[in-house]
């Protein structure tokens, strides 16, 4: 039976991904984006090619431009629509612009995601809501952990820690960054909602998620950026660690199909850690000479001894706790599967090709 679907950000990254997946199920979605990522972030950041390519592509997409940080619009379009599932993943995603407009990154990521919170409890209390978390409500605990350093990356010392941060890690007492801040307000509200009023939400707390859908700038979309440096022979910098920081990385499409399965079989104000866990992460050193050695040229890179304030050394996300959840689920695609779809799809642009088309 066809399903109503609600999706916030639905020309970003993941959004419209699970536009495009849930479409191809039959399923009716409607998406909420009014192109704020372009205000952020410029040109780069705009998401309006995604758009056009969603409005070409799908059948039973329906959009709506507006703003989450609106409360009376948020009741009304789930009042209006009755979504059996809201998927919510629009964000002001900067660390950086956190800092610089403060009122704008707590407005959209905390009070945004209250509004929707509320309009669910109201009118579609046992439908799913489905929060995209961040692995930054952790703040800088990670860096707590011991590591050690080898030639081209970090990694945990203890064998208790080989799969990474689990969801017991503590997320106070320690520095964030103001995005930060506002991830971890509306991951706590998630919570609540669920606990509290007996819904069906989670979080999924995500650390790098890429794809070649990705409108990727030098302050949000590390791996996606570096693969645009590569192709368009522009200069990447390394801020600090020296290039041997660790991220996982997990495709749109991974998170899409944990969602799927998270819906199929809900729990009330669950969390989860999301991402490529030991099997899929690598340092920025070790995905600048992946991607070397597929395109055989180096680019200009500059490494800057300054840390980014509350970087990770290390983070790898431990998804057991989802994986024993739902056993069904698992990653589809590598870091090499990925770099191998961004530099293509990257290149597909750059020689002027119509990717939205």
């Amino acid at each position: 039976m066809a399903q109503r679907i609600l999706i916030t950000g639905s020309s970003g990254l993941v959004g419209s991904t699970a536009v495009t997946h849930f479409d191809r199920l039959g399923h009716h979605t409607v998406g909420i984006d009014n192109n704020l990522r372009a205000d952020f972030f410029g040109s780069d950041g705009d998401t309006l090619w995604n758009l056009r390519w969603l409005q070409k592509h799908t059948r039973r997409f329906e959009q709506v431009s507006s703003d989450i940080r609106d409360r009376q619009a948020c009741l009304d379009i789930v009042k209006q629509h009755r979504p059996n599932l809201i998927i919510h993943c629009a964000a002001q995603p900067s660390h950086d612009l956190a800092a610089k407009r403060p009122f704008i990154d707590f407005d959209v990521n905390a009070v945004g995601t209250l509004n929707l919170l509320e309009a669910t409890r109201r009118y579609v209390k046992d439908s799913s809501f489905i929060f995209l978390s961040s692995n930054k409500v952790y703040g800088d605990v990670p860096n707590e952990f011991p590591l050690q350093e080898l030639d081209n990356r970090y990694d945990y010392s203890r064998r208790e820690d080989y799969y990474g941060i689990s969801e017991s890690c503590r997320i106070d007492q320690c520095l964030h960054s103001l995005f930060g801040v506002s991830k971890t307000a509306a991951d706590i509200l998630t919570q609540e909602y669920g606990r509290y009023f007996d819904m069906p939400t989670v979080c999924f707390r995500l650390g790098c998620i890429t794809g070649d859908r990705h409108s990727s700038v030098k302050a949000h979309g590390f791996l996606s950026y570096l693969v645009k440096c590569f192709v368009r022979r522009d200069t990447y910098t390394i801020l600090g660690y020296k290039g041997k920081q660790v991220r996982d990385q997990i495709h749109a499409n991974d998170v899409v199909r944990a969602i799927e399965a998270y819906y199929q079989s809900p729990r009330a104000g669950e969390v989860y850690n999301l991402g490529g866990g030991r099997e899929n992460n690598a340092s920025i050193l070790e995905c600048i000479e992946k991607i070397e050695d597929r395109l055989n040229y180096r680019t200009d890179i500059i490494y800057s001894k300054k840390n980014r304030s509350g970087d990770h050394k290390c983070y790898i996300s431990d998804t057991r706790k989802f994986s024993s959840h739902y056993p069904q689920w698992q990653l589809s695609q590598t870091i090499d599967d990925i770099l191998d779809e961004m530099i293509a799809s990257e290149f597909t642009r750059l020689n002027g090709r119509n990717i939205d088309g």
